[in-house]
């Protein structure tokens, strides 16, 4: 079986580079209390990769006529090159320990290896033990991360006996079934086509409204830092409800205003927040890996009625979302997108965009809490990094175990606020669960 990557995970290689790798990775905490064993931990971790076949495969080209590149078994794959641990520094906090993580998600994987990279923090105060999960966007995306997760989690899954590595597609197999390929394109032109529009009318269209300039737009390149946010799952989930909206409604909703708060403090205002919401592809029916997310922007109302505010914001979801379940404009045009990105048109585009303030992506993860051998993960935390471009604060949002967690990304030389950020932003959601 030929295993090639997909226009989108394509696309993400393109906009990929050094200064800002397009990775995401989430924080694992347990607790010493619990028997937590390091050496152990790491012996089922590389016990249980072996049938997460993905991690042990890197992408290579193919050679001229033979199509995109593909997912090979990497000979020489070694779980000593992809995990490590590391000691937290002081003063051995929360803080402390999301500057590692957002560090190493922001730090390169090392090519031409597998695409992730687990990292075991130590040291922690109150004798915790961290796990820092990342992956290259080209991988998974939030949604296949997860499933990635879950395979990785308690009870495991059972990896069947097979031949690794196994032999590549030869040229001539490869050559065929990229002609097939082209086939097969041109024969879904028309599904391609009405994808391209729903797709387009859920990014905001060819001409959206423009989001206002404002010093939340700047070119980004200066030093990262995250904050966390945490609030009730069910508390958020039923004040929601009970103005027909959902938790993702909120959340937006409470981003919106805090974002309007911190600029009024410098002198600003925004009456409207343009936010790019991540939708998820993937359907039940089909393995979560790869990536299959396309954006949807939405104007969130900063200003004004609470419960008015969370209503026109489910309604402005509401009128899109589904429209933002097909493949992304940068997949479905990849022949034309990927020459643009690696001319730098791209990059250029990203500095000087004004379709967004922001970013603010959900994953929501298991309802109860999961265990890995046998040691209960008390807490995950997403974690990005910030990007090309001139968005310069963004929002990664994780629902597990009854909590949602919300990080805030920032640069903290264009965006020093984020303690100031954070505070509004937990200020805002708990309006939102007492409002009645």
């Amino acid at each position: 079986m030929i295993d090639r990557a997909s226009p989108t995970d394509r696309a993400f290689l393109a906009m990929d580079d050094a200064r800002a790798p397009e990775q995401f990775g989430v924080v694992l905490l347990f607790d010493e209390a619990d028997g937590f064993d390091l050496d152990r931990a790491r012996q089922v971790l590389a016990d249980r990769v072996v049938a997460v076949p993905r991690l042990r495969q890197r992408l290579i080209r193919t050679p001229l006529g033979c199509g995109g590149p593909i997912w090979v078994d990497d000979e020489r794959f070694d779980i000593r090159d992809q995990v490590r641990v590391v000691r937290c520094a002081e003063p051995w906090d929360e803080r402390a320990l999301l500057d590692r993580a957002y560090s190493l998600v922001a730090t390169p994987l090392p090519l031409p290896g597998p695409r992730w990279s687990a990292v075991f923090v130590t040291g922690l105060a109150d004798r915790q033990v961290a796990l820092v999960i990342v992956l290259h966007h080209v991988l998974a995306d939030g949604v296949g991360g997860l499933a990635i997760l879950a395979r990785l989690a308690d009870p495991g899954t059972s990896a069947p006996p097979v031949v690794f590595p196994r032999p590549r597609p030869t040229a001539t197999a490869l050559a065929l079934d990229a002609v097939s390929e082209r086939v097969r394109a041109v024969l879904r032109t028309g599904a391609a086509l009405r994808l391209l529009r729903m797709s387009t009318a859920a990014a905001g269209g060819l001409h959206p409204p423009r989001a206002v300039p404002c010093s939340l737009l700047r070119q980004t390149g200066g030093r990262g830092g995250s904050a966390v946010v945490r609030v009730p799952a069910k508390a958020l989930r039923a004040a929601a409800h009970r103005h027909g909206a959902t938790a993702n409604d909120a959340i937006l909703t409470a981003v919106g205003a805090a974002l309007n708060d911190v600029l009024l403090a410098s002198g600003e205002s925004l009456d409207t927040v343009m936010v790019g919401v991540p939708v998820s592809g993937h359907v039940s029916e089909e393995p979560a890996r790869g990536n299959m997310v396309s954006p949807l922007l939405v104007p969130v109302p900063a200003t004004g009625d609470l419960a008015e505010r969370l209503r026109r914001t489910e309604a402005r979801v509401r009128a899109h979302k589904s429209s933002a379940q097909g493949p992304p404009l940068i997949a479905l045009l990849g022949w034309l997108f990927r020459p643009l990105a690696a001319l730098g048109v791209y990059r250029w585009y990203m500095n000087h965009q004004r379709r967004m303030h922001t970013l603010v992506s959900h994953v929501r993860g298991p309802a109860d809490p999961i265990t890995f051998s046998g040691w209960p993960i008390r807490s995950a935390v997403p974690i990005g990094s910030l990007g090309a471009g001139n968005v310069t604060v963004y929002f990664d949002v994780f629902t597990y175990a009854g909590t949602v967690t919300i990080t805030v990304i920032a640069d903290l030389d264009r965006f020093p606020d984020l303690d100031v950020l954070t505070r509004a932003v937990r200020a805002e959601l708990d309006r939102i669960t007492s409002l009645d």
